[in-house]
Order: structure tokens, then C-alpha cells, then sequence
């Protein structure tokens, strides 16, 4: 990589949607471990688990900064 060259890192919908259901996820677990309904606790956990997941597969899926389903948008 050379200086002053964009990485591109965040912008592409694989990182969006990662990053969406993981803040779902972690929303979901802090209301439910307060309210004190554990089964809704793990079920959220998991809920994170998938969103932290989602980044890897949907770039592998194309849909990463470098791949071919991303289009970029201009500033």
C-alpha cells in the first residue's frame, strides 16, 4: 500500500451489514441481561455471533471493498 492511498476499509456492504446486526446483537443482549431474561440474552449472543460472522463471508461473497459485487460511490 502506498502512502496516501485509500484502504477502503468500511465502506462496502459486507462491513455495513456486519456492523448493523453485531450493534442489534450487543443492543439486544445489554436490554435483556438488565431485564433479566436469560434466554433472550443467549438468543441475542448468538444474534452477534452471526453479525461478527457476516463480514468475512459476504466479502468472500464479493461484496467486500475489493470485490467484484462492491460499487464504490464518489465523494
Amino acid at each position: 500500500m502506498t502512502i496516501g492511498s485509500d484502504p477502503g476499509h468500511g465502506h462496502s456492504p459486507a462491513a455495513w451489514i456486519s456492523v448493523i446486526v453485531t450493534l442489534i446483537g450487543l443492543s439486544g443482549v445489554t436490554l435483556f441481561f438488565f431485564l433479566g431474561s436469560w434466554s433472550a440474552v443467549w438468543v441475542f449472543t448468538g444474534v452477534t455471533v452471526v453479525g461478527i460472522a457476516l463480514g468475512p463471508v459476504l466479502a468472500a461473497m464479493g461484496y467486500g471493498v475489493r470485490g467484484p459485487k462492491y460499487q464504490p460511490k464518489g465523494h
